[in-house]
């Protein structure tokens, strides 16, 4: 497999909403962050390999996965409030929450659907944002509106770049159960779900898990170690059990770093950058598309863990 990686990137996935989005402690803003560090790194070199999304996800593709009710009421901002855990938005008008808020998400959608049709041309492609592992076809929370990933999956699918012999893997290594795909999918085994988790903080979805292919449940503390220990040996043990792998898709959370402040696990930093570097070799050398979003961090060095790892994918195939 050729691999000619690309970084789907714009500036307008930050979320820029007066000083809200400091409320949660979600850096909304780490997207241009690690873009800017890794130019002043790369600088040409990013720009050559940076596909910039020049819409938000279409009404039809969201209408893929989610229900049309769901969708309709993303326009209650008591609703869209509940998902994004943060209560003021309750009282803002529909407007400004669609221009400041679910703008930049159905960009980020956009972003992981642009990069999965990079990655069954290219190898590898990195989405800048994307992740949002919590939200479900008729439900969103966990600051997740729309799941990206399913609607990526099924579009590619519909077009035929996925075959129905063909599987997609989804390897979730966010802190967090990735209990909104799960639901996607819990009558759908066309796809390979392996998750590692911090089994003792939200959600503890007991549903959702019941269609984990491969889970690996973690207790809070677990130090990078343990954690790194688990990844080298049981995710190769993990992709003997796809038979037809299709496109793999890569969610890279960062809240698994020791300084996180909802993870709840004992990572270093230079642990996360492993991990991802084994992960993305793991998946080239198996000739494996893979689409690498970013999911969770909630730290103030998420985005520079971001941009080493991206870093690295531009030293080692860019």
């Amino acid at each position: 497999m050729k691999i000619n990686p690309k970084i789907i990137y714009t500036p307008d996935y930050d979320i820029h909403f007066l000083g809200i989005e400091k409320l949660h402690p979600f850096d909304t803003r780490k997207f241009s962050r690690a873009y800017n560090l890794l130019n002043e790194q790369f600088g040409d070199q990013l720009k050559q390999r940076t596909i910039h999304p020049e819409s938000e996800i279409s009404d039809d593709d969201l209408r893929i996965v989610h229900t049309a009710g769901y969708l309709a009421s993303l326009k209650s901002a008591s609703v869209v409030a509940r998902a994004l855990e943060l209560p003021l938005l309750a009282t803002v008008p529909y407007l400004v929450l669609n221009s400041r808020l679910l703008s930049p998400m159905r960009l980020g959608v956009q972003g992981t659907v642009i990069a999965a049709y990079e990655a069954m041309q290219n190898g590898l492609a990195i989405n800048l944002a994307g992740g949002y592992h919590h939200a479900s076809s008729a439900k969103g929370e966990g600051f997740c509106l729309y799941a990206d990933i399913p609607i990526a999956i099924e579009k590619l699918r519909q077009d035929g770049l996925l075959q129905p012999h063909q599987q997609a893997i989804i390897i979730d290594l966010d802190a967090h159960q990735g209990n909104g795909y799960e639901r996607v999918y819990h009558q759908d085994n066309r796809n390979f779900i392996f998750d590692v988790y911090n089994q003792m903080i939200y959600p503890m979805d007991a549903f959702a898990r019941e269609r984990i292919d491969y889970a690996i449940p973690l207790n809070s503390g677990c130090n990078g170690r343990l954690y790194m220990d688990l990844i080298r040996h049981k995710l190769p043990e993990a992709l003997q059990r796809v038979k037809t792998p299709g496109i793999a898709f890569y969610i890279a959370g960062t809240d698994i770093y020791e300084g996180d402040l909802l993870g709840n696990l004992k990572v270093p930093e230079a642990d996360v950058i492993a991990r991802d570097q084994f992960v993305l070799n793991t998946l080239m050398a198996a000739n494996i598309p893979t689409v690498m979003v970013l999911g969770g961090g909630y730290s103030k060095e998420s985005y520079e863990m971001i941009a080493a790892t991206v870093g690295y994918v531009l030293e080692t195939w860019g």
